[in-house]
């Protein structure tokens, strides 16, 4: 088990714009295993490479947590295609540890993306039609490959006061 590092707002690799991931080797295969391990170390149902440091477009999701499926799921270079409808319901974020907020996002939404099968190591076009906590964790953490923070989808008053409230509250993680 390898647990990483997880990255914590003010880290700049946390607004970057992830890499398309071209080729699927060891290292990429490496960094999906450390990802899941580590989502499932902070009870997370989703992690983003950046969350790691890796400005990459990979996510693993905890799809046993989100009530979808037995296994996790590692996708790359995943983008939302579709979406509909409206949810508004509480978020949270392992990057901003103790902030959590109501956020309104879509409730249903159709990605596309290749999977990795890390037991095999197969790879698949896959197009994921998703509601409801499956699609706010998916599209979470799509939005971190891009380099936005879900508190960036809050009005710019509500962010800073919930900041504020939050550096006072965690100081453990100012720099």
């Amino acid at each position: 088990m390898s647990v990483l590092h997880i990255r914590i707002i003010g880290d700049p690799v946390l607004r970057e714009k992830g890499e398309v991931v071209e080729e699927i080797d060891d290292n990429i295969l490496q960094l999906a295993k450390d990802m899941i391990d580590t989502m499932h170390n902070a009870n997370g149902l989703g992690l983003a490479a950046h969350q790691v440091g890796v400005a990459k477009r990979l996510i693993v999701l905890n799809l046993k947590d989100i009530g979808v499926g037995k296994k996790d799921m590692v996708l790359i270079n995943p983008e939302v295609v579709y979406s509909e409808g409206s949810d508004i319901s509480e978020e949270g974020c392992l990057s901003i540890p103790g902030l959590y907020t109501k956020l309104e996002r879509p409730y249903y939404i159709e990605v596309e993306a290749e999977e990795i099968k890390l037991s095999n190591k197969k790879r698949k076009k896959v197009r994921i039609k998703a509601e409801d906590l499956y699609a706010r964790a998916l599209l979470h953490e799509i939005d971190h490959i891009n380099g936005i923070l879900f508190i960036d989808r809050l009005d710019d008053m509500k962010r800073r006061i919930l900041l504020a409230k939050w550096r006072r509250e965690h100081p453990e993680y100012s720099k």
